[in-house]
């Protein structure tokens, strides 16, 4: 861990909802440890603060920040981190709950869980293994937080009636869109300017932060009470499963947190519900292994996930759709371990409207590494694509 104390110069912007903000803050390092090269005294820099841990710092206020991610210049560490402000003590929280996250460390989170003892849920999540479901609700799993928007733009597209011109197209009902995030990237959910966007328009119901994951509008100890609280306490005809902001890989074959969609494949199958496999799609990245399907995507749900999914493959023109189409092809043919993948091809069209609608009536600017929406369209596709197949699953559902 590096070190640095900072004066707060202003506060850029604040989001999410109160209690459990996020504030961006410009700071100028005041203080540095001796020998220190890189964001020496003087040197501004912007920094994350989180109401929940510190409370939100004022300008000219004192800070004590944690800066290793951004002197290292790492993709998810563009900014420092407040993890004091030495001259006042925020306020003890509210007594209640005893579930730790990020447990032993410094600033691990007690909150209380939906699943924890003498809460309203618990009664709920306390009955019979084999009685409690998810009844068939579909749950679109993706690799990376960039595709939450885009399965939304999916999940709203109105639905063509037919490909011949002139032909009308049908707009399903609002659905109710659960968000459960799991502990592969960002711990803390506040971070994500995404998700508050998405649930200030609507387009989001609510969220479940899981594992060590924290700041949902329900906590979870497992993914699998995360995704039961999300259909029974939250009421979701939908659920979305993704890590947080922040990505992480190795270029190895195993070392990604994107492994977890293969987990997370295992535990809706274990739960009775519908797996649908959003596939991570690059037409435009510098790396060879993740243009057309991600080996991200290749490896979870081919080598992970045991439980059979919807794989949903987007009909996507010219050679990216190729690519696409033989790596999904060989994802779902029989496998020696593991129940044979449902191979689930959706068109595309009307899409990119539903996307540009998304980025439009959210706010939410559509970026994937880097790229938005005009420069790696395909990536996008994908996600929405699986977002239409969600959809069509859930009209079939009772009572839908």
């Amino acid at each position: 861990m590096m070190w640095r104390d900072g004066d707060v110069l202003k506060v850029r912007s604040i989001w999410g909802p109160s209690g459990r903000r996020c504030a961006e803050v410009e700071v100028r390092i005041v203080s540095a440890p001796p020998g220190a090269t890189v964001l020496g005294d003087g040197e501004p820099c912007r920094a994350i603060a989180y109401e929940s841990l510190t409370g939100l710092p004022e300008p000219g206020e004192w800070v004590r920040l944690e800066v290793s991610a951004l002197a290292r210049g790492l993709g998810t560490g563009g900014h420092a981190m407040v993890t004091a402000r030495p001259s006042l003590l925020p306020a003890d929280p509210a007594p209640g709950g005893h579930l730790v996250k990020a447990r032993y460390m410094p600033d691990q989170v007690m909150v209380t869980g939906v699943d924890e003892q003498d809460t309203p849920a618990h009664a709920l999540l306390s009955a019979p293994i084999e009685t409690l479901t998810l009844a068939d609700a579909p749950v679109v799993i993706a690799d990376l937080h960039s595709a939450l928007p885009a399965v939304l733009a999916g999940l709203r597209a109105p639905e063509p009636t037919s490909t011949r011109p002139g032909s009308t197209a049908t707009e399903p009902r609002e659905l109710r869109v659960v968000y459960v995030m799991t502990d592969g990237g960002a711990l803390p959910l506040p971070y994500s300017r995404t998700v508050a966007a998405l649930q200030h328009s609507g387009a989001l119901a609510g969220t479940v932060s899981v594992g060590q994951a924290w700041g949902g509008d329900l906590e979870a100890v497992s993914i699998h009470n995360g995704l039961l609280a999300a259909r029974h306490v939250l009421g979701a005809d939908v659920i979305v499963v993704a890590q947080g902001p922040g990505n992480l890989g190795t270029d190895t074959p195993w070392g990604f947190s994107g492994v977890a969609c293969g987990d997370a494949v295992n535990a809706v199958a274990a739960l009775g519900g519908r797996s649908v496999a959003c596939l991570r799609v690059s037409e435009a990245d510098a790396r060879a292994r993740h243009r057309g399907i991600s080996h991200h995507s290749l490896t979870a749900y081919g080598r992970v996930a045991l439980a059979a999914a919807d794989v949903v493959v987007p009909r996507l023109p010219g050679i990216i759709g190729e690519q696409v189409d033989q790596q999904a092809e060989a994802l779902c043919a029989p496998r020696p371990q593991g129940a044979t993948h449902r191979r689930v091809d959706v068109s595309v069209t009307g899409l990119p409207e539903a996307l540009a609608a998304v980025e439009r009536d959210t706010g939410v600017r559509l970026n994937t590494m880097g790229r938005g929406l005009e420069q790696d369209p395909a990536a996008f596709l994908a996600a929405a694509a699986a977002g239409r197949h969600a959809a069509r699953l859930v009209r079939t559902l009772p009572g839908i």
